[in-house]
């Protein structure tokens, strides 16, 4: 999954520019005689059963990249509105490519759906927004990504050592070289950018042939990203969200467009502040008022249960908006070549 990271301080930036200086002459790998390095390895050794100067060998082969920590600190000029957004992820372009997709794919993603009951549409808007359906999974090492951020990366060492650790851990257990697999400057890998933790916990075999495979199987891309939604609450056939407008019983301000990630209310007690919207839940099921800057004024919609699931995957409502609207574009679509 892409994960949003916070930049670090100006003065970081100093030495990222010397280290850039470095890394354009000539390449440099992680010292496993560094104490970090040693402490890392010890700990894989004696917690993980891992063979000593089998790793130091592996972690000696992992390129520390200035670029990697410079995509990483340095902060976007300004934060996007929903329709800045909205723009990048939702085109005539990535639908087409979206509804060729769920055509070529058609007999899977039905097997997936039945199985987990997750709609096809929500999977292939996932996979649509993470990497334009395989088209954009990152050109980094997975290795040099999270042993740079592990080791040169102060601000988050503590969390990427963890994904190194995982990285390492998973690559044994999958029987992967480490050193070959591909995906973001962040570490986030395949298909789906799943973090190695999630790779671990939700990553899930969908073809019974004993591997999974985000990389190159469709299949496996499918169940994980299904199986991620399952262990994290999704409800087969709830609602994701519903456009919405401030009625006339609305009182005080519009409210400001926040990354709300939890719903407060419920449908009762949004209506009853003056929330219009169609749902066919439960009163009291959860829901949360939405405000997004959209191409055409500011924009209201209602959040559910199954809308809050989908930040788990990335902790953004516009991202969750975005997915979810892909989804239900590339679905229109099917449907009305087919009919």
């Amino acid at each position: 999954m892409n994960n949003r990271l916070p930049a670090v301080a100006a003065a970081f930036l100093v030495s990222v520019s010397c280290a850039q200086a470095v890394e354009d002459l000539a390449p440099v790998y992680v010292d496993v005689d560094k104490p970090d390095v040693v402490a890392f390895i010890d700990e894989m050794v004696s917690e993980h059963e891992f063979e000593r100067s089998a790793l130091r060998s592996v972690l000696s082969k992992a390129e520390i990249k200035a670029s990697i920590i410079k995509k990483i600190s340095t902060p976007a000029e300004r934060t996007l509105t929903w329709a800045e957004y909205r723009k990048i992820f939702i085109t005539k372009e990535r639908t087409k490519a979206g509804v060729a997709f769920w055509n070529e794919n058609r007999e899977m993603l039905v097997r997936i759906n039945k199985e987990t009951g997750v709609s096809i549409e929500m999977i292939v808007g996932i996979i649509g927004v993470e990497t334009y359906f395989g088209r954009i999974t990152g050109n980094d090492r997975v290795l040099d990504a999270l042993a740079t951020l592990a080791f040169d990366y102060p601000a988050r060492a503590r969390f990427f050592r963890n994904e190194l650790a995982q990285f390492l851990i998973l690559a044994r257990e999958e029987d992967i070289d480490a050193t070959e697999p591909l995906g973001s400057y962040a570490g986030a890998m395949g298909r789906p950018q799943f973090m190695p933790s999630s790779f671990r916990a939700y990553a899930v075999d969908a073809t019974g042939d004993g591997k999974r495979d985000i990389w190159n199987d469709w299949a496996d891309v499918a169940g994980s990203v299904a199986n991620y939604f399952l262990k994290h609450g999704w409800r087969p056939g709830e609602a994701v969200t519903s456009q919405a407008t401030l009625g006339r019983q609305w009182r005080g301000p519009v409210p400001a467009p926040l990354n709300t990630l939890k719903a407060a209310d419920t449908v009762e007690s949004l209506s009853r502040k003056g929330v219009v919207f169609a749902t066919g839940l439960c009163a009291d099921s959860k829901g949360e008022l939405l405000t997004f800057e959209g191409s055409s004024g500011i924009e209201h919609w209602v959040g559910f249960h199954n809308f809050f699931v989908i930040t788990k995957y990335n902790r953004s409502v516009m991202y969750a908006l975005a997915a979810y609207q892909l989804g239900q574009a590339i679905a229109a679509q099917v449907e009305t070549d087919a009919g």
